[in-house]
């Protein structure tokens, strides 16, 4: 995983491969550490992420929660279609914005 801070606004995580119970607490906790206060804007590269459980699925909510509480946001970028069914399956593409590349 690389964490890239490409503005005082913008974070972009890319390199994620899973997001599952072995890893999801981690990841969450190593975004999280690597934001700096000015960021609002989180963007997760999904294209390279092959499975997500609901573990991975409670850290994108957690990154979610901590996104909103500065006025932010986090887009999922380029999700594998894999993921974007889990996301519309449990409507999380309703909370998250999509975009695609």
């Amino acid at each position: 995983m690389r964490i890239l801070n490409q503005d005082p606004q913008k974070t972009e995580v890319t390199g994620l491969s899973e997001l599952i119970a072995a890893n999801a607490a981690q990841v969450r906790d190593d975004i999280r550490n690597a934001l700096p206060p000015s960021v609002t804007i989180l963007d997760l590269d999904l294209s390279s992420v092959t499975f997500l459980d609901s573990s991975g699925l409670g850290a994108l909510i957690s990154l979610h929660k901590t996104m909103r509480s500065r006025n932010g946001t986090v887009r999922l970028i380029n999700p594998a279609p894999n993921v974007r069914q889990i996301l519309e399956l449990t409507r999380l593409h309703r909370v998250f914005e999509i975009v695609t590349r």
